[in-house]
């Protein structure tokens, strides 16, 4: 209809070594409720996390307009790069985040092996960025302004990393990496790292978060 405010806009950033694909249900969700949606691919190996928030959020961001909120629905290091843009820039008024399984305290898998020669090879400059360290970009970043929601999963497909990770994890981030100071709601899942997204119990948190601003607990 003319002179009708456009939908607001979500964009989705999957996690390394994944592709839009990862995050094709929710996006198929989330266009049935109502949203613009812009699945965002992005190569995981070739920059560091501020190229890749350069390179494919900020214009991502952009193509969305300002007269709308700009939600963002992240899967691991989807959101770290979220993070990272939004150290110099800001969300419309009304913008929500959710993240699903986001390293945001590091990862404990990356200290210990990011001197390995093949996975510096596999995961790149991102991979050395994730540890949990002072150097790690994680502990790098401030706070964000938009509310925020973390899924946390406590199921795992990798038990041989989850040896690796204290306490409850998905397989790759232990619960209490994913915790952000200024979430505003939080939840934990029986749910993998890898699957996650694709969980319908998941994706309806995500509906519900983005659209009232907390989980269905």
């Amino acid at each position: 209809m003319t002179g009708q405010e456009p939908a607001a806009c979500v964009l989705l950033l999957h996690g390394m070594f994944r592709s839009a694909y990862a995050m094709a249900l929710l996006s198929h969700d989330l266009a049935r409720a109502g949203y613009r949606v812009r699945n965002i691919a992005y190569p995981t190996r070739p920059y560091d996390v501020a190229e890749l928030a350069r390179r494919y959020v900020e214009p991502a961001v952009a193509s969305c307009g300002t007269t709308q909120p700009v939600h963002m629905v992240t899967h691991s290091l989807g959101g770290i790069l979220v993070r990272c843009y939004l150290q110099t820039a800001r969300l419309p008024p009304g913008s929500r985040i959710v993240m699903l399984g986001p390293p945001n305290h590091g990862s404990e898998i990356a200290d210990r092996l990011r001197y390995w020669p093949l996975y510096r090879w596999l995961m790149g400059s991102v991979g050395q960025q994730l540890g949990t360290g002072p150097d790690g970009i994680a502990r790098q970043l401030q706070p964000i302004d938009p509310e925020v929601g973390v899924i946390a999963g406590r199921d795992t497909l990798q038990p041989w990393f989850s040896r690796l990770i204290p306490g409850e994890d998905d397989g790759v981030v232990s619960v209490e990496s994913a915790r952000l100071p200024e979430m505003r709601d939080f939840i934990v899942v029986d749910s993998s790292h890898t699957l996650m997204m694709f969980d319908r119990r998941v994706r309806k948190q995500v509906r519900h978060f983005l659209a009232t601003g907390s989980f269905l607990h």
